[in-house]
């Protein structure tokens, strides 16, 4: 059996056990759930119709493959609609039914506390056209809302969650446990395809009395929880709140340090308070209302760290199993969990306080290091301004950035270099099709790539100046955003680079056409002239061999000449030059490939029927 219960994480082609599809007391099926103890079965309130005596859970994954129908009714005062408040955030939506009958030991699942982002996940849901159930494919990109919920986007176009999945389980796709329930499923005005899910640790802070039937510690240490004593007027540092809420809601920072000593109540108080805030089971109901009255900018987001945890009195060791169980990496336990943190797939918005108290204070370094390399946030809070602090600074800021910054000034320079002198020396070979808006906005883009680079090494020889909580100012204090200028410069012109070889080979094309045609020509004609043709000719050649040549101007020349050379022909009594050598189609002819005004072209024209 899995961690958890149910069947194995290695049974991926069987009906799971624990799946449920729920019929109303119509018949008709009202949506998915999650047996999580012989007789209670987890779903959504939406699925759930209160007016109702009684409901039919039905057992699709029994061993005996008969698919038992037990009534169902809702159990007491377990449900927790959704609700919405002034922005449209939905909250809640989770319930549990008590079955007449119970089944099997061996049937449920336990519901697994962890960490969810960039996991990979499946769900068994029963939607129309399959309410026999099946299998969704989907990856967890993050939290979204103010209740946690988890945004999930389907493995193809064909899998997002539908009517019939509400209420079902999300397994998660490498140990098999169930870490969630599918809330929804919706397409946007712009087609994009979404899914969400509450993750157990939300569930169970909307239900608390299904603790019992989750495992996986919780994501918020004990000693960092805020208690009643921290809401007293003037306990609140604003400014540190503010600071803190910003990382937690992901403000683009990947590491923040920041230094609470002891006996600062107020700077304690206001930590314990933005971590508990963030936390999916822990925080209070009321935080997730859009009315709450705290100040503004100093309530972080639901969900906005992974994993919380004290490091005082622990040794590094103890640390990296608490993140490797919460990240999931307990199939190769004979390996040391540093081990298992590096060769990690997933990611982490990690807590981290008094990381100058651990046992062994450099060793948690260089695991932090391990994360941060991996692509993991990092908050880390330190009781002095010490050595310990110093070494972080250093080891997980400034070099980081360093290096960041150096690999950014030489990618910049070979896109404001070798990238840039391959896309003049193609301009100086063909016209762009808009010559005006290519010209003006690939100029815009390589200014912008200009001032980064300097911004950048400015930056080297100020070695950018950070404050004591690890901020950033002064020229080139985000590269990130230069990070996602160079690869959109990057991605324009290696874009128009393509473009304009498209060009010149359609030139090169042309010129061989031309002068395939204008020798057959001189063939048929025997030494006789005729200056219209003539004309044509030479006006072709000449567009043909400008620098830079307009394609498309010198491809209507070329039509116009080899027309006419067609025409000539049957004004002879010749039937004209369809099967002579050279001729590559591109006349005016239905089906050509040419980039002129013709149907079926594939041009830069008014073409129809595809193209660039």
């Amino acid at each position: 059996m899995a961690a958890g219960g149910g069947a194995p994480a290695d049974s991926r082609m069987r009906t799971p056990s624990w799946a449920v599809r729920i019929r109303g007391a119509d018949g008709e099926i009202a949506g998915a759930g999650i047996l999580l103890t012989p007789d209670r079965v987890l779903t959504c309130a939406h699925v759930v119709d209160r007016t109702a005596d009684r409901m039919t859970a039905e057992f699709v994954g029994a061993a005996d493959r008969s698919v038992p129908a037990v009534p169902a009714r809702l159990d007491g005062d377990a449900y927790v609609p959704e609700t919405r408040d002034a922005d449209g955030d939905p909250s809640g939506d989770v319930a549990l039914l008590r079955l007449e009958r119970p089944r099997p030991a061996e049937d449920p699942v336990r519901l697994r506390k962890l960490s969810t982002s960039t996991r990979e996940v499946r769900m068994y849901g029963f939607p129309y056209e399959h309410n026999g159930g099946i299998w969704f494919r989907a990856t967890a990109v993050g939290g979204c809302g103010r209740d946690g919920q988890v945004q999930l986007v389907p493995a193809s176009p064909g899998e997002l969650a539908s009517p019939g999945c509400s209420g079902a389980g999300v397994a998660d796709s490498d140990t098999g446990e169930v870490i969630g329930m599918v809330l929804s499923g919706q397409e946007d005005r712009h087609g994009n395809r979404f899914t969400f899910m509450s993750p157990a640790d939300t569930i169970v802070g909307h239900l608390p009395r299904l603790e019992s039937v989750t495992t996986g510690l919780s994501g918020l240490d004990p000693r960092l929880r805020s208690t009643s004593d921290d809401v007293v007027p003037g306990l609140l540092d604003e400014p540190f709140a503010q600071r803190l809420a910003a990382w937690l809601s992901d403000d683009g920072s990947r590491v923040k340090i920041s230094v609470v000593r002891h006996g600062d109540a107020a700077r304690e108080s206001t930590l314990r308070r933005a971590i508990t805030l963030a936390d999916r089971e822990s925080r209070p109901p009321v935080s997730v209302d859009r009315a709450f009255l705290d100040p503004p900018g100093t309530v972080p987001s639901v969900g906005g760290h992974d994993l919380a945890v004290h490091a005082s009195g622990r040794t590094s060791a103890r640390i990296a199993e608490r993140i490797a169980e919460r990240m999931g990496l307990w199939q190769r336990p004979e390996d040391p969990p540093l081990d298992r943190v590096r060769a990690a797939k997933g990611t982490l918005n990690l807590v981290v306080v008094g990381v100058d108290e651990a046992v062994d204070p450099p060793a948690v370094l260089d695991l932090l290091a391990v994360l941060r390399a991996g692509g993991s946030r990092l908050l880390l809070v330190f009781r002095t301004d010490g050595d310990c602090c110093h070494r972080a600074r250093d080891q997980l800021l400034v070099r980081p950035a360093r290096e960041h910054r150096a690999r950014l000034v030489d990618r910049l320079r070979e896109i404001t270099g070798p990238l840039a002198g391959e896309l003049h020396e193609r301009l100086s070979a063909v016209v762009p099709q808009d010559a005006r808006s290519f010209g003006r906005e690939l100029d815009r883009e390589l200014v912008a790539a200009h001032a980064a680079l300097a911004d950048l090494r400015r930056a080297d020889d100020l070695d950018q100046e950070r404050d004591p909580e690890g901020d950033r100012h002064g020229p080139g204090a985000d590269p990130d955003r230069y990070e996602r200028l160079a690869d959109r410069v990057a991605g324009r012109l290696v874009t128009s680079l393509a473009e304009l070889d498209r060009l010149r080979d359609r030139r090169d094309e042309l010129t061989g056409r031309l002068r395939s045609y204008h020798v057959l020509l001189q063939h048929r004609l025997q030494g006789e002239e005729d200056p219209a043709v003539d004309d044509l000719y030479l006006r072709a050649h000449a567009l043909l061999s400008a620098r830079p040549c307009d394609v498309r101007e010198a491809e209507a020349a070329v039509d116009a000449y080899t027309h006419r050379v067609d025409g000539y022909g049957d004004d002879r009594g010749q039937g004209g030059y369809d099967d002579h050598p050279g001729r590559d189609g591109y006349g005016d002819h239905p089906g050509h490939g040419g980039y002129g005004d013709h149907p079926g072209h594939g041009g830069y024209g008014d073409q129809r029927g595809g193209g660039a």
